[in-house]
């Protein structure tokens, strides 16, 4: 064989060893991945709560791998006991139906504490006591869906006022009688954010809660990325097209969204929407269909999805001009009618716009 020959057959070996080490290395790479996968275990369960429904899913050891539904569901039904205002029994409807209480859980004290930071921050955009308003208008506990007098809109705004009840860490009380609160537009999210200390507290770093819409996502999950959540296409339940407007992934954020798409009526050729502007006493009437707002925490990110869903949203990209700790994702009809959107540049990277 000629010098030039055994190289060839030289160069050859090395290449077929060089190919097969390499190959090894990868089915060990899968291997280790397929081995890591096998490590880990999604737990999932949901049910109902507050008038809709909860969903968790976590990623946990096998070891360590356990539901907590049991756990989950009397965290829920104590929060109930005290701020859903369909219980007579709860401690917001004793306040309602009242002048004060004295709390009992844990729960009622953050929410005002929080909602007290909005309305200042919002300039009375985000309040509570808007509750008479929002029964007076069927969207509430009120049964009947008709636009209010002009009269009796003026009368119920004397009730409004987040100025109106005074509290501390004990307990809550009305300086004027007649004043009714309604967490409908916080407390989802703060709900959220128990269940995320709850599951944290067990160890477990990896989870999506999501809790009337609302959603809390923590860490990747079982594929070791982050959480992907679909955001509603508005006009889909009208006009067809696709389900999802966008899709976003979570890096340790919460996200809640407001829209008036869903829960509206007509009368007399004119849109309800079930967004009531404190000030006015009257429902929201602008082309923002919908909104998602980004947040740290899950109580700050519903919060703020009402703020700006009342102001509208040339007032509200205004406000996040000059908040550097939110996010959101505008959906909104042109001149024309045809859907729009806008997305703040910090949340940018992590959505895709689908439509």
């Amino acid at each position: 064989m000629s010098k030039n020959g055994v190289k060839n057959a030289i160069y050859g070996l090395v290449l077929i060893i060089a190919m097969y080490g390499m190959y090894k290395y990868r089915e060990s790479k899968k291997e280790a991945s397929t081995e890591s996968a096998d490590l880990t275990v999604l737990t999932s369960f949901g049910g109902p709560t507050m008038g809709s429904t909860y969903s968790i899913k976590y990623i946990s050891s096998p070891g360590k791998a356990a539901s907590y539904q049991v756990q989950v569901d009397s965290i829920l039904e104590k929060f109930n006991e005290a701020l859903s205002t369909y219980r007579t029994d709860s401690e917001i409807s004793k306040f309602n139906n009242g002048h004060a209480v004295a709390f009992r859980l844990p729960f009622f004290y953050p929410v005002l504490k929080k909602s007290q930071e909005v309305y200042l921050a919002s300039g009375g955009a985000f309040d509570p006591t808007v509750g008479p308003l929002v029964n007076a208008w069927g969207f509430g506990t009120g049964k009947e869906r008709k636009a209010p007098s002009q009269a009796r809109i003026d009368s119920l705004k004397n009730f409004v006022g987040f100025d109106k009840i005074t509290f501390d860490e004990q307990s809550v009380q009305k300086q004027k009688e007649g004043v009714y609160i309604d967490f409908n537009a916080i407390a989802p999210g703060y709900a959220a954010d128990i269940l995320g200390s709850f599951l944290e507290g067990k160890g477990i770093k990896d989870y999506m809660i999501e809790v009337g819409g609302e959603v809390l996502c923590k860490g990747k999950n079982q594929e070791g990325k982050y959480w992907s959540i679909g955001i509603n296409n508005p006009q889909y339940e009208q006009k067809g097209g696709d389900v999802l407007q966008a899709i976003v992934q979570l890096n340790n954020k919460a996200l809640a969204t407001s829209g008036n798409y869903r829960n509206y009526y007509e009368q007399d050729g004119k849109k309800y929407a079930h967004t009531i502007d404190p000030k006015t006493g009257y429902p929201v009437q602008h082309s923002l269909l919908s909104l998602t707002v980004f947040a740290k925490d899950c109580i700050t990110a519903d919060a703020y999805a009402t703020v700006f869903m009342v102001i509208g949203r040339e007032k509200a990209i205004e406000f996040l001009n000059k908040d550097e700790e939110l996010d959101a994702f505008f959906v909104y009809a042109d001149d024309q009618g045809k859907l729009q959107t806008y997305t703040t540049d910090g949340i940018k990277p992590s959505i895709e716009n689908i439509r």
